[in-house]
């Protein structure tokens, strides 16, 4: 961060002063109460614009000009700022028209700290080194021994020229000026400081909140609203490349940023992966970007998310085009910003570690106390029924028996299956085929209202090649969707059977869904069920329908069956 420059001693402000008053002539000391009534006023303004008005005028006033002049480089003690222009112009008298022209006077009366003669002024020149130097005063505005700024004065009222008095007392004003204006820059220095701190703060507290998923934008947003950008961009780098893909975007218009890719061949890269930061002032002819999307924005900065050694990320912040450059304390305090927020998703994404650990813990847990406990159980009950059934001659108690044995072996594989779910990692798909058919079955329940039963027999994963996997999912979720939008079911029974065979001998995979809606009608739309056939047709297969799980066959069941190949049988 640059260091502001210190405020000159006070005695030392009042000897200078002194000095430069002992020359003054009776007229300038009749003067005096205006001056110092002037020197009073100017630090009271609430911002640096202000106080530049209050300055200029107050110099228009004292002298009798007509018009007048003040410009002020950026920032203090930035040198790059200096040769880019003026961070502020403040004119009085001077038309809109001439306006632009000043301020080129000015910046180079900044530049060279002294006036240059130039040509022959107009009636609406504007104030500054083009006019003899009889028709305008050029004061530098100092702090310390640093020229940060000029003051204008042009055409008195009364026709004449600037005299020696005119000049002193401009000098005078000048000197508190500089002390003014670097009181104001101090202070908005460290309400801008205050403001990244705070921001700083937010971020992590929204961050360690919210999901892990949440914080590169709640970066984005914030490091946004900070830098006055029009854009706030968190990019990361893209799995086996070195190039950096934009995560998460904070702008009003975000058509082309999102999933926008920094490339890895652009000379930016390797340099924010090894922790500088890049400044780019025009990023749609700055090679350092490689890409054009940043195209539509002006001044750039780019800082990297690092966290101790490791750079795991880039934060990026662009302002509109025309826009006032970042300046080093800017430039600082987004670094200062970046460090902060690294460190804040590093601890978030442990915390999110840690809570998705936990629960996998537990959902183990569940899970073999389920398989050790409950399916044991249920064996041992079903074990005991099929001996009381056979010492039992009663045939309605036989079959009574039969079916409450059948119903243990359904329950027993419904908490297979609700024993694999558990065991699945959320939120990546699972690559089996059991997962797949998990997550159908899983988001069928949302529009159905509730959760269809599923069964798995066999060892699907190993049997069922991914091709036939893939055509018995899509037959699923078009079962489900059919059963959803026609069959106003009640109860849906999913089973996917990997030990049937066809018809000929071959093995298969069997797919049945059954529901107890209102079934086909005879003159029903049947494209779903032809749909699903020519699925089954095109790997050798076959799929039909048949009553279904209510009362008297009320319902429908697809049975969709796919051969399985040789090598996985």
């Amino acid at each position: 961060m640059a260091a502001a420059a210190p405020s000159p001693d006070p005695l030392d402000v009042a000897a200078e002063a002194t000095r430069g008053l002992r020359g003054l002539s009776t007229e300038l000391t009749a003067r005096l109460p205006r001056l110092l009534e002037a020197m009073r006023s100017l630090g009271t303004g609430p911002d640096a614009h202000t106080v530049l008005d209050r300055i200029v005028r107050t110099a228009a006033e004292l002298v009798g000009a007509r018009r007048a002049a003040i410009g002020v480089h950026r920032t203090e003690g930035d040198a790059a700022a200096a040769s880019q222009g003026l961070a502020d112009v403040v004119t009085y008298g001077v038309t809109e028209a001439d306006r632009e022209r000043c301020a080129e006077l000015l910046a180079d009366a900044c530049r060279t700290g002294t006036p240059t003669a130039a040509e022959p002024p107009g009636p609406s020149q504007p104030p500054g080194p083009s006019q003899p130097s009889s028709a305008y005063l050029t004061v530098p505005l100092r702090v310390g021994e640093e020229i940060f700024g000029v003051l204008c004065l042009a055409e008195k009222r009364d026709g004449g020229p600037f005299t020696d008095s005119d000049r002193h007392l401009v000098e005078v004003l000048a000197t508190e000026a500089g002390i003014a204006i670097g009181h104001t820059r101090v202070q908005g220095a460290t309400r801008q400081r205050e403001r990244w701190i705070e921001g700083s703060v937010a971020v992590t507290q929204a961050v360690l909140s919210g999901g892990a998923g949440d914080g590169p934008a709640v970066v984005a947003e914030k490091a946004r609203e900070l830098a006055d950008a029009a854009v706030g961009i968190v990019l990361l780098p893209e799995d086996g490349d070195d190039g950096l893909k934009a995560v998460a975007v904070a702008a009003d218009e975000r058509s082309g940023l999102l999933g926008a890719v920094l490339p890895a061949r652009s000379p930016a890269v390797p340099r924010l992966l090894a922790g500088q930061p890049v400044l780019i002032e025009d990023p749609a002819a700055d090679p350092l970007l490689g890409t054009g999307v940043p195209g539509r924005y002006g001044p750039s900065m780019m800082v990297p998310l690092s966290s101790g050694d490791r750079v795991f990320g880039v934060l990026a912040t662009a302002r509109e085009r025309d826009a006032d450059p970042f300046t080093a304390t800017e430039r600082t305090l987004a670094a200062q910003f970046a460090a902060q927020a690294a460190v804040a998703l590093v601890l978030a994404e442990a915390q999110h570690d840690r809570e998705r650990l936990a629960v996998l813990e537990e959902r183990d847990r569940i899970a073999r106390d389920l398989h050790d406990l409950v399916v044991q159980r249920l064996f041992a009950t079903g074990m005991l029924l099929e001996g009381a059934e056979r010492q039992s001659d009663a045939p309605e108690v036989r079959e009574r028996i039969e079916r409450a044995v059948e119903e243990l072996g359904a329950t027993i594989q419904e908490v297979r299956t609700a024993i694999f779910a558990l065991q699945q990692t959320p939120p990546e798909t699972p690559p089996g085929l059991r997962g797949r058919v998990l997550r159908e079955v899983r988001a069928a329940a949302v529009p159905l209202g509730f959760q269809p039963s599923l069964t798995f027999v066999g060892p699907v994963d190993d049997l069922v090649v991914s091709v036939t996997g893939a055509h018995l999912v899509a037959a699923l979720r078009e079962s489900l969707s059919n059963a959803f939008r026609h069959a106003r079911a009640e109860r849906i029974e999913v089973v996917v059977d990997a030990t049937t065979r066809l018809a000929d001998g071959r093995p298969a995979v069997r797919l049945t869904v059954a529901d107890d809606g209102v079934g086909v009608p005879a003159d029903g739309r049947r494209s779903g069920l032809a749909n699903l056939a020519r699925r089954a047709e095109a790997l050798g297969g076959s799929s039909t329908f048949c009553p279904g799980l209510g009362e008297d066959g009320r319902g429908t069941a697809v049975v969709w069956e796919a051969p399985l190949p040789s090598e996985d049988a």
